[in-house]
């Protein structure tokens, strides 16, 4: 039997498979409300037979989107066009659905990645305030942020608490906190970042403060019905920087707390990162962080063949494959996957009838 299309327990939530749609940015929401463009990308992905969707980096605040564009779940307005395609979704999808919740810190307040990506100062169009850890941008020339205090710090908690009420309100049965990619809670993690002298900074305990804080405060905003996890960047990739050692001690204090599962990606924290790019690069580092905790481990990055996700989860490397550009080039990259591993997937009824010649028993 398939591994990688065998049953998985993320705490309260049960996956059919352990395929999980990464979070993947659309850029295409408006101040912050999800558009008609959401109702097909994610009507897509929701047919593609995965065993979990995790919906893109959604803002706990206006001033938390990496861009313009961004999706965000802060007030009423975002969460009933949130829920307009969620209900669309579900009418024609018994997929599991999650969300991911985020801040950018101070890789907010930019263009949209075709467009080029670089900082809009707060004086321009589509342009605010950045808030960080400390007043370091993230590329030298862009705006400086401004070091949030602990006034600010409370208000980004209770952001995501809040955020996170809304989340549970519309059925969503899995939160994933942002603590990866150079956002805000990677921004406290990493000594490179975050030169602050107070409870927020200095030794590793002070710098998983506002992670840890943050992922109580939304514990206890949602019923115990919701999975709740993070994902974390292992490593900056640069010397001196957030690293595997303080991956593994992170992982274990959330799993104390309780933190359903913990999705491990890398990078995006400084310009100077030197990622060593290759199929399952990032495979080593949830292995490493795996043989420490008990919390199933979800991992990422250039796993992109059946029979490489698969034996990834036979040698004990993870318990979850993540999938996010793969599935964008390949829609149905989980049918394909059963088909060549000799599993079977779920798939509507009005699409049964594409079973490939010769393959028997795909579509459960």
């Amino acid at each position: 039997m398939s591994l990688l299309f065998s049953p998985l327990q993320l705490g309260p939530l049960s996956l059919p498979n352990r395929i999980v749609i990464a979070p993947m940015c659309q850029y295409a929401a408006e101040d912050g409300r999800a558009s008609s463009w959401h109702d097909q990308h994610l009507g897509m992905l929701s047919q593609s037979g995965a065993g979990l969707l995790i919906l893109e980096a959604t803002a706990v605040a206006p001033c938390g989107r990496i861009s313009w564009a961004d999706l965000g779940l802060w007030d009423d307005a975002t969460e009933a066009a949130l829920g307009e395609v969620l209900a669309s979704l579900r009418r024609w999808s018994p997929m599991p659905i999650g969300i991911q919740l985020a801040h950018a810190g101070r890789k907010a307040s930019t263009a949209r990645p075709w467009e080029g990506g670089a900082a809009i100062a707060p004086d321009q169009p589509n342009g605010w305030q950045v808030l960080a850890p400390s007043p370091l941008p993230f590329n030298e020339g862009d705006p400086v942020p401004q070091a949030l205090d602990a006034v600010a710090i409370d208000g980004v908690v209770e952001a995501f608490a809040e955020a996170a009420r809304r989340a549970a309100r519309l059925g969503l049965e899995l939160i994933e906190i942002h603590a990866a990619h150079g956002y805000l809670l990677h921004q406290f993690l990493s000594p490179l970042s975050n030169r602050r002298d107070d409870a927020y900074g200095g030794p590793l305990e002070n710098r998983m403060r506002l992670v840890l804080r943050v992922f109580d405060a939304v514990r206890a905003a949602v019923p115990a019905g919701v999975a709740v996890g993070v994902r974390i960047s292992a490593t900056d990739w640069v010397e001196g920087g957030w690293d595997v050692a303080q991956s593994i001690a992170l992982a274990r204090a959330l799993e104390a707390r309780g933190s359903d599962f913990i999705h491990v990606s890398s990078g995006g924290l400084d310009p100077r990162q030197q990622i060593p790019v290759g199929p399952g690069y990032q495979v080593p580092l949830a292995e490493a962080i795996k043989a420490q905790v008990r919390t199933p481990v979800i991992a990422v990055g250039l796993i992109t063949e059946a029979r490489q996700a698969e034996a990834i989860l036979a040698e004990g490397r993870a318990d979850a494959i993540g999938i996010a550009r793969g599935i964008l080039y390949d829609p149905r990259w989980p049918w394909h996957a059963a088909a060549e591993l000799g599993a079977k997937v779920e798939a509507a009824p009005r699409y049964r009838r594409c079973e490939p010649h010769g393959v028997r028993g795909l579509f459960a």
